[in-house]
Order: C-alpha cells, then structure tokens, then sequence
C-alpha cells in the first residue's frame, strides 16, 4: 500500500509542478488528490466484491374447488381441480366414464362450482322404436322421492303437474346453473310457482 500511494503523489507532484502555486498549495494539493483516490478505489473495490442477490420468484397458486364426482365413472370420488375445470374435466379426473353410462342429461361444458356432485348415470336407456318409428326414452320407474339433480326428463314428466315441457326446462335450467342446492330451488325454473311447488316438494329430493 506505501509503494502505491508514493506512485501516486510522484505522478500529482509532476502534474502540480506545472500549476503556477506555491510549494505549500502543491503539497496540499497533491495531498486531497491521494487521499480521494485512494477512497474512490476502495468504494469501487467494494462495489465489485458484492454478491448480486436475486430475489426469489413469486409463486401465484392458481384457485382450487373440490368436485365429487359420483356414479357411472371409474374412479368415484371427491376431486380437487383448477376452478376453471369443466364437468368433463370432472369426469375426467375420476377415470372417464364407465362403458354404457350416459351422459346425455350433463352439460359437459359448463364451469363446475366448488362443494358441487357430478352424477353420471350409470345406465344408458335402451330407446325402443314405436310403430310410427320414432324413438321412445323409457321411464325409469323408481321408488321414492326423485333425485331432481339426476332424473331425466322422462322420470320429471310423471310428477304431478310436470309435463314435458316444464320437465324440459328443469333439465335445462340444471344444465345451465349445475345442480340443485335444495328442493326450493325448483321455484327458480320458469313455470314452477308457489302452488306448483307445493305439490311437488314432498315427491323430490336433492
């Protein structure tokens, strides 16, 4: 370090001697020029010996809902997936579904909503030709209160005051908004009034 500031005050002693100051002002100049240099190259000295610390990266986890996914698939279960899954990522998730199912009454493409059942009849309805040759969808005759979130329009048509078309619109509005929430809310299908649900509610379920 002594070796390096005399080289320093040789080379400002040489460029203060053509400066028109007396010796003292020299000395003193040559003095404040060693002092900030050598300040100027400890800073810069520091400045390189810094580590560059990068901060670490965000990580945003995307929204979750859980789905159970039940009946005619695989894999029966509750599933958690991307809020933005579909019904048929559901079904999907849950091994597809099973050979003979039929899926005819969901809406594959609609947005699934968290804490909600995907039902997936098991059984296809065979449909027989009448003479006319038009096909016929057979009622499933069950016992008990319907399930209004997996009958089919057929099993609807037989509930008193339901016919095919408020049927219809209770399979649509189920397709359009996901499943029912409870028995009530068939009061939201258009044509379902007060008096219409009263006849209805002891003879379905959720």
């Amino acid at each position: 370090m002594g070796d390096f500031v005399d080289e320093l005050r040789d080379r400002y002693r040489d460029w203060a001697d053509g400066l028109a100051f007396t010796p003292i002002h020299k000395k003193a100049l040559i003095a404040v020029f060693v002092v900030v240099s050598i300040i100027l190259i400890a800073i810069v000295s520091r400045g390189h010996s810094q580590p560059v610390v990068e901060p670490p990266p965000i990580v945003v986890e995307a929204p979750k809902v859980m789905v159970d996914v039940a009946g005619g698939v695989k894999s029966p279960g509750v599933y958690e997936l991307p809020a933005t899954s579909r019904v048929m990522d559901a079904i999907t998730a849950a091994g597809g579904a099973l050979p003979g199912a039929d899926t005819s009454d969901i809406n594959l493409a609609r947005i699934v909503k968290d804490g909600e059942q995907v039902y997936v009849d098991p059984v296809a309805v065979s449909q027989p030709f009448i003479q006319s040759g038009t096909p016929v969808k057979p009622v499933k005759k069950k016992s008990g209160p319907i399930n209004i979130n997996r009958a089919t329009t057929g099993e609807l048509d037989v509930l008193p005051g339901i016919g095919p078309v408020l049927a219809s619109r209770i399979i649509d509005y189920r397709k359009a908004n996901g499943p029912f929430l409870s028995v009530d809310d068939l009061q939201k299908v258009s044509g379902i009034g007060s008096a219409k649900f009263a006849q209805l509610k002891s003879k379905v379920r959720v």
